[in-house]
């Protein structure tokens, strides 16, 4: 079942980040004041600045995605866990995805990512294994990108 979380905090995010936040991992969201409220309440996690925070949920334009902690060398782990809900996530779509742990290749659908959004993804990937770990989230669905998965636009 999944909680009832308060507005601004889709469903699929709700449950996200109650399952990975707790008192030892900063968050930052934009989600508005009863959001942040409902997430500190339930998770312990405390509020951060962008460039500080374990776990992000941007609701509106994600911060920069290279002014993220993206975690070092030695401690990949480091690299922080944004949380973006769209429109719509399809089961086929444009977007073709490939790397550790897909078999082969997915396909993935997704409406309403913010302009410019798997170009930024893209410009992280050089730096490997440090980087940033992206969950989609509409209504009560999720979609999981680990930053080891390379996503190509097109058919």
């Amino acid at each position: 079942a999944l909680p009832d979380a308060p507005p601004g905090l889709a469903p699929a995010a709700a449950a996200l980040l109650l399952a990975l936040a707790d008192d030892t991992t900063p968050l930052w969201t934009d989600a508005g004041d009863e959001a942040r409220a409902w997430l500190a309440f339930h998770s312990g996690a405390p509020a951060a600045a962008p460039e500080a925070a374990a776990f992000l949920l941007a609701t509106g334009t994600p911060p920069p995605l290279e002014a993220l902690a993206l975690g070092s060398d030695e401690a990949p782990q480091d690299g922080a866990t944004l949380l973006l809900p769209v429109a719509a996530l399809e089961d086929d779509g444009p977007l073709l995805l490939r790397g550790p742990g897909i078999r082969g290749e997915r396909r993935l659908g997704v409406a309403g990512l913010p302009e410019g959004f798997w170009a930024a993804r893209a410009a992280l990937a050089p730096l490997a294994p440090r980087g940033l770990d992206v969950f989609l989230c509409c209504g009560a669905r999720l979609a999981a990108l680990p930053r080891s998965t390379r996503v190509t636009e097109g058919r």
